[in-house]
């Protein structure tokens, strides 16, 4: 029950003992919790207050609403660490199937961005490769990556879509990474994104962009990752 006879606003503590019955299982993915009436009586609060909480806890992406039906819990959020091992490979230590599809391939004159991330002239040629990876046969994030044109000989679609790019790069060609450059943030889906990753458009997405060097520290690859933000959190560790 809540404490109110504490600093600590009602309002949060609500919203904590959500949390914490969510994370500890009490309602399985996709099972209606009480509603905010009921929420309101059980705790003694004002229905406003328990519809803000549970409000908070929609655009968190711990629950979703369905109209005329009532408030649910999502499904789990799957922590991934940048950089440290390929999504794929932490994706299947986590138990799951990942399967990955291959959207278009295709070389392309670069533009300035990706030309200055690989370290080309803009204009200069580049292997583009898109793709999607899937668990649970739902698509959970969407790979765009750019590398040298000199390297796209071995890269089959076929190959692709069975192994990391990551691996074939240096089983194939030698090159190892040595260091990564990172950066995060939030978007929200385009219409095109969003088709592929089966969201809405202007749905919440996590961008994790890489630049990987290799022992050279020459680039030899650019990637953006699109994360379902309701389906994937970013986990970073220092240590």
């Amino acid at each position: 029950m809540l404490e109110r006879n504490t600093p600590k606003p009602l309002y949060q503590q609500l919203k904590d003992i959500l949390m914490d019955e969510i994370e500890a299982g009490k309602w399985e993915p996709n099972e209606k919790i009480p509603s905010e009436n009921e929420l309101s009586s059980l705790y003694g609060l004002s229905r406003m207050t328990a519809r803000a909480v549970v409000s908070d806890l929609v655009k968190e992406g711990l629950l979703y609403r369905v109209q005329g039906k009532g408030t649910f819990v999502s499904e789990k959020i799957l922590a991934l660490s940048p950089s440290y091992i390929g999504i794929r490979e932490q994706l299947e230590q986590m138990g799951y199937e990942v399967k990955t599809r291959i959207v278009e391939c295709k070389t392309m004159k670069s533009t300035g961005k990706i030309a200055k991330n690989l370290g080309l002239l803009s204009g200069d040629s580049v292997f583009m490769i898109k793709r999607i990876r899937y668990i649970e046969d739902g698509p959970i994030s969407l790979h765009v990556s750019y590398i040298n044109e000199k390297y796209r000989e071995k890269l089959s679609e076929e190959l692709l879509e069975r192994e990391q790019l990551c691996v074939i790069l240096n089983e194939e060609y030698g090159l190892t990474r040595k260091k990564v450059s990172e950066t995060l943030e939030s978007i929200v889906a385009t219409k095109e994104e969003g088709t592929l990753l089966e969201v809405e458009a202007g749905h919440p997405l996590l961008l994790l962009e890489d630049i990987i060097y290799d022992t050279n520290n020459v680039p030899y690859e650019y990637t953006k990752v699109l994360f379902r933000g309701d389906k994937i959190k970013i986990k970073l560790q220092y240590d």
